[in-house]
């Protein structure tokens, strides 16, 4: 770790390299097709391909600009932005997208320690507006957008 100045855009790095070859990996098993008809592996080839130079770029630039060290590692954000996810993904289909997006943002938010409900509230009425626009009428998922009654 010594030549690593900047540890925190190293390790995003390292992370982006990692998660671009895995896309790779996966994207390789699937016809790529044309940029006029695209197969199904031809975004994650080409998402996975940007990542990693991205991932590159930025673990090279680690090593020549100083940064601060890496912060302790904190559990408690961490595990109540998992479990948000999972519950989430679990009450979705009876809750419907609006309530489920809305308890998803206010549960995600109070891991930090800036929380403030009402921006929580707010700012979860706007993406799951955003949700409803983009997965249940712009791509036509079969969720629910309303609990079932």
């Amino acid at each position: 770790m010594a030549y690593i100045r900047h540890p925190k855009d190293f390790f995003a790095g390292v992370l982006f390299i990692a998660f671009g070859a895995l896309a790779l990996v996966v994207g390789g098993n699937y016809t790529l097709g044309t940029a006029a008809r695209m197969g199904p592996g031809y975004f994650p080839r080409i998402l996975g391909g940007l990542l990693v130079v991205l991932g590159l770029a930025l673990a090279l630039r680690a090593l020549r600009l100083n940064g601060p060290p890496l912060p302790g590692w904190k559990w408690r954000p961490v595990l109540v932005v998992l479990i948000s996810v999972a519950v989430f993904g679990l009450i979705v289909n009876r809750a419907g997208v609006v309530l489920s997006t809305i308890l998803l943002i206010v549960a995600s938010s109070a891991a930090s320690r800036e929380f403030r409900f009402r921006e929580s509230i707010v700012a979860g009425c706007i993406l799951a507006a955003l949700a409803v626009g983009v997965f249940v009428i712009g791509l036509k998922l079969q969720l629910p957008i309303w609990p079932a009654s």
